[in-house]
């Protein structure tokens, strides 16, 4: 049984179809990754399955439960980051961590806790002192403490510097090794490849790609590269014979073979028209490449 299933899952805000039938399942020692720009309904469809928020169709099972109906047995069980949320201001960071503990007959060591999220040296320092960062691990840490099966983690490394994210995205995976499934919400679309083993993408409410980032990248190699301007896209592709999409200042060249010679082409083209390269990639695609397919946006969040 799936840890977290979603079944022709609806709501509505009036005339607004904020989620559009969608339907997914997250497995124990997964991380599942939902993305999707401003308004794509990813924020809403977490909630929903978090008990936050009643659906107006479909069914959720978060370890064979309904979040809302089954919300006392599972609160045990379930760890919840949300993107925001505050804490009382002169809290330290021990207390807290240590009342939330109390609340569970397993829960982690605190101290260990810490000292894995790199708070211990913030032990004693107040909630109001605390950096973005800091803040952001001891929201994770307060999520894990109890030690879920299911953990839901929205935007988990916003405000933290390099060091913060990469012991974030550490922790994630040993959860996924330890058997938890963990579902997560990020714009950080390059961080979502390495660490998601599956990834969702919504975009108006409806869920437009679902599988691994290999399944869903493919093998199909390509040119991309940005430029300072603007170039005349349907020109470019008319010389070199191919199809070049032009989204946000990147320009993506498909449909030929992205040898020497067709790298060669580009640039002749790029310095007839008097334009200055400013990056070239050549492989194959990237998350955030089928990202912009299939949305025609950035990810920037919910």
């Amino acid at each position: 049984m799936p840890a977290v299933e979603v079944h022709e899952l609806c709501k509505r805000y009036g005339d607004l179809v904020a989620v559009d039938d969608v339907s997914f399942s997250a497995d124990a020692g997964e991380i599942f990754a939902v993305l999707g720009p401003n308004g794509a309904g990813k924020t809403t469809t977490v909630e929903i399955i978090e008990g936050l928020r009643r659906c107006d169709g479909g069914t959720v099972r978060v370890l064979g439960s309904d979040p809302i109906a089954g919300a006392r047995a599972l609160a045990a069980r379930v760890g919840v980051m949300p993107q925001g949320g505050d804490l009382q201001q002169g809290v330290r960071v021990a207390e807290a961590l240590r009342l939330f503990a109390a609340f569970y007959d397993d829960a982690e060591d605190p101290d260990a806790l810490m000292a894995e999220l790199g708070l211990d040296r913030a032990a004693r320092t107040p909630y109001r002192r605390l950096s973005g960062g800091e803040r952001r691990r001891l929201s994770l840490a307060l999520a894990l403490v109890g030690r879920p099966h299911v953990a839901f983690l929205d935007e988990p490394t916003t405000g933290m510097d390099v060091e913060g994210r990469a012991t974030t995205w550490d922790l994630v995976r040993r959860l996924r090794d330890r058997g938890v499934a963990v579902v997560l919400t990020t714009h950080l679309l390059d961080e979502a490849e390495r660490v998601a083993d599956r990834v969702a993408i919504m975009h108006r409410g409806r869920l437009v790609a679902l599988g691994t980032p290999a399944e869903l990248t493919g093998s199909t190699r390509q040119i991309t590269f940005t430029v300072d301007g603007v170039i005349d896209a349907a020109a470019l592709a008319s010389a070199i014979g191919a199809a070049v999409e032009h989204a946000d200042d990147r320009y993506r060249i498909s449909g030929v073979d992205p040898d020497p010679q067709a790298v060669v082409r580009l640039a002749a083209w790029l310095a007839t028209a008097g334009v200055t390269l400013r990056r070239l990639d050549v492989g194959a695609r990237s998350l955030e490449d089928v990202y912009l397919e299939l949305t025609g946006s950035t990810s920037d969040g919910e």
